[in-house]
């Protein structure tokens, strides 16, 4: 009944007591910057479904991304031509009004 070989304890129910491997973060596979995690924390914390599947705060933090990166283009394009560099409130309610 032996296994072969001796398992180390501690090893986190890994075979073997290797090096660790870093941890990856939902946003870094999807290729994302907006937090896959914490939007699906909001998700299930919400009551909004009984149940939350996997790729449900993926999808919704790429569309969240998205949508901020067109609203931020349209207030950079719009001070562009206001030739204003600070006043970015401003230049988002221009660049909506588009």
């Amino acid at each position: 009944m032996d296994t072969g070989g001796k398992v180390k304890k501690g090893a986190g129910g890994r075979k073997g007591g290797g090096p660790k491997k870093k941890p990856v973060s939902r946003s870094v596979k999807a290729g994302l910057q907006f937090p896959v995690g914490r939007i699906g924390r909001y998700l299930k914390k919400g009551r909004y479904a009984q149940r939350v599947g996997t790729g449900a705060p993926v999808y919704l933090a790429a569309v969240l991304e998205y949508l901020a990166a067109e609203v931020l283009e349209l207030a950079g394009n719009a001070c562009k031509r206001q030739q204003e560099e600070q006043d970015y409130t401003k230049a988002c309610a221009v660049g909506c009004e588009e």
